[in-house]
């Protein structure tokens, strides 16, 4: 495996994880890739949601990266959604000297990352004229609506606002259209910090939108598990079978399999 780590644009960095292209195995010369977002309320970006999850991906077959991005006062004026487009572009600009599949390139996010890498599907920048967009979504506890269920705080670093009109242009559910990308997304009922209701607001505009969607609700859990090892300090043998299904789910979606 190769590791390439990349700056971006607004101190921005992308960790690479690339699988070895052999001769001997034909079957895997070029490979789609996973890019992963981890959360952390547009505060901080957590460690137990980025390379945990990509060796994951990785251990299944696929290229993987780890973005960070904007934080704080640096998640305003979109500069988390431009840092992820560049990511995007980068990949793709490099995937054939990467061996990568250009259009074979999902977003995986948790919690504010979700709400970031369903934003890279979904939302527009602004002044931008070309905008990558990934070929598939995974979610995981989702930051989605700017209304009841909201996780404020993500707002408003975003909007740098606590006024809530000025928030609703990152709401998600109301932005879902028919070109949204296929999208997976789990979420736990005991989650006190970001609802359930955003995921469950998230699948039925999917739904209304004819949207390709899975969905998986597990009953325990609180907000923040990632991949539910006690690597990441919330161990659960049950909750840790999303890894596998979301990989199950995106190689039918990508019509893979390594």
């Amino acid at each position: 495996m190769e590791l390439k780590t990349l700056e971006l644009i607004g101190d921005g960095k992308l960790t690479i994880y690339l699988r070895d292209a052999v001769e001997r195995m034909p079957a895997a010369m070029v490979r789609p890739l996973v890019l992963v977002v981890p959360g952390g309320g547009y505060t901080h970006v957590s460690a137990r949601e980025g390379d945990p999850v990509a060796l994951q991906f990785a251990a299944a077959g696929y290229h993987t990266a780890v973005l960070d991005y904007g934080i704080g006062e640096k998640a305003k004026d979109h500069l988390p959604l431009r840092q992820l487009a560049q990511a995007l572009e980068i990949l793709r600009q490099n995937a054939e000297l990467w061996h990568i599949l250009p259009d074979k390139i999902a977003v995986c996010g948790f919690s504010a990352g979700g709400h970031l890498a369903l934003s890279s599907a979904v939302l527009d920048i602004p002044g931008a004229q070309q905008q990558p967009r990934p070929n598939a979504v995974i979610l995981a506890y989702p930051v989605v609506t700017a209304g009841q269920y909201a996780h404020r705080g993500s707002f408003v670093q975003l909007a740098g606002s606590e006024n809530i009109a000025a928030q609703l242009p990152f709401a998600l559910e109301d932005k879902i259209t028919s070109r949204t990308p296929p999208v997976f997304v789990w979420h736990t009922m005991e989650d006190q910090t970001v609802p359930v209701e955003n995921s469950l607001l998230l699948l039925a505009a999917l739904r209304k939108a004819g949207v390709p969607c899975e969905a998986h609700l597990f009953q325990k859990g609180a907000h923040g598990s990632s991949i539910s090892t006690p690597e990441v300090d919330r161990p659960s043998v049950h909750r840790n079978h999303w890894v596998a299904l979301a990989i199950e789910w995106l190689n039918d979606t990508f019509g893979i399999w390594l």
